[in-house]
């Protein structure tokens, strides 16, 4: 039987795109209290973006070369000394932070969360990072209430999606900031669109909003703190405006402090900062317990994320460039089985019933 081969998206420089590179690299094997995966699913995401350009402080000791890929879903198929309770086939994802857009990856055993049968391994991936993140927000941060009024900034993009979703489901009034062309989609989500290029945020609810969900963190937060009701909070869990801005990881992180600092404000409003890391650092069961109920929520199909596009590898720094670019609405997944676009064979299409 022939040894399969590993490929992994490679990080050969700190920067642009072009400082991608896919390449073969020696297939792991699982060690003591690990299981191998064939990765059947791995998001590119915009904090992969985030990661390529030196931004992102979880990951500002790693040095080129690196692998990149912050989640992963797979099929074990081996299994390490002292690992017991996995079948060699069974599904199970991770979040990675790196290491994950690979053909082959080694897990801890006891961090790995099983998949329910008959769920899209992509669609899963979409939940691992983006999905939790908004859960987390909703129900350990945040912790809301039926009937609050919240304000998702980025309501459009994958963490903000998951928000106005779950958000709905918990019974909230939500509205969201998105470009125009995307109003139809935060409808369709369950939030009140607000056009942030034609309309102030601060302005939309007199008496201000309950909680606000700010992943952007343009102005250090603080038109959101000014949109907020008294005793309201303001959760903080990105910085996507300074790194669009291209600024430097300095003045980002003294942003961040400054909201760390400020805590409570006067009128009781307060400021909460989410990491999903740090999150998962304190409260490990917690993470495997949320995303078991997203998996769940999504075999029911109750949620539907949106896949974007299914990519190959040789599609990768495109992907970086698309997210880049802004206006997906959905998350680009790298299929390892999946063949180079050229290789595909295109859809046949049905003959028209009124041309024969």
């Amino acid at each position: 039987m022939e040894e399969p081969r590993n490929r992994v998206v490679q990080v050969n420089r700190f920067g642009g795109p072009d400082g991608l590179e896919v390449v073969e690299a020696p297939l792991p094997s699982a060690g003591r209290g690990e299981v191998r995966v064939r990765v059947l699913a791995s998001s590119v995401v915009y904090t992969d973006v985030v990661i390529r350009r030196h931004l992102y402080p979880q990951t500002m000791h790693l040095r080129p070369p690196f692998v990149l890929g912050y989640d992963v879903v797979g099929e074990v198929d081996q299994l390490g000394e002292g690992v017991s309770g996995f079948q060699l086939g069974e599904r199970v994802a991770d979040m990675t932070v790196v290491g994950s857009n690979a053909a082959y990856r080694t897990l801890r055993a006891d961090e790995v969360t099983r998949m329910p049968a008959g769920v899209d391994a992509a669609e899963a991936a979409t939940l691992i990072l983006s999905w939790t993140t908004a859960y987390q927000l909703l129900h350990r941060t945040a912790r809301v209430q039926p009937v609050q009024r919240v304000l998702v900034h980025g309501a459009a993009g994958a963490v903000g999606q998951a928000l106005l979703t779950l958000g709905r489901m918990a019974g909230l009034e939500l509205w969201g900031t998105a470009r125009g062309e995307h109003a139809a989609l935060v409808r369709e989500l369950g939030g009140t669109p607000i056009d942030y290029q034609r309309e102030d945020f601060t302005r939309v609810l007199p008496g201000g909003f309950d909680v606000i969900f700010d992943g952007i963190g343009e102005g250090g937060g603080r038109r959101s703190l000014a949109a907020l009701k008294p005793g309201g909070q303001l959760c903080a869990y990105g910085y996507t405006a300074g790194v669009q801005a291209q600024r430097r990881m300095l003045a980002i992180l003294v942003s961040m402090a400054r909201l760390y600092l400020w805590g409570w404000l006067p009128g009781g409003k307060r400021v909460r900062f989410y990491s999903i890391n740090a999150m998962r650092a304190r409260h490990p069961a917690w993470f495997r317990e949320d995303l078991e109920r997203l998996f769940e929520l999504l075999a029911s199909r109750a949620i539907q994320p949106r896949v974007a596009e299914r990519i190959s590898f040789d599609e990768v720094a495109e992907a970086h460039r698309r997210l880049e670019a802004g206006g997906l609405e959905g998350k680009l997944v790298l299929c390892p089985d999946l063949p180079p676009r050229r290789d595909r064979t295109p859809p046949q299409r049905e003959p028209d019933s009124t041309s024969l």
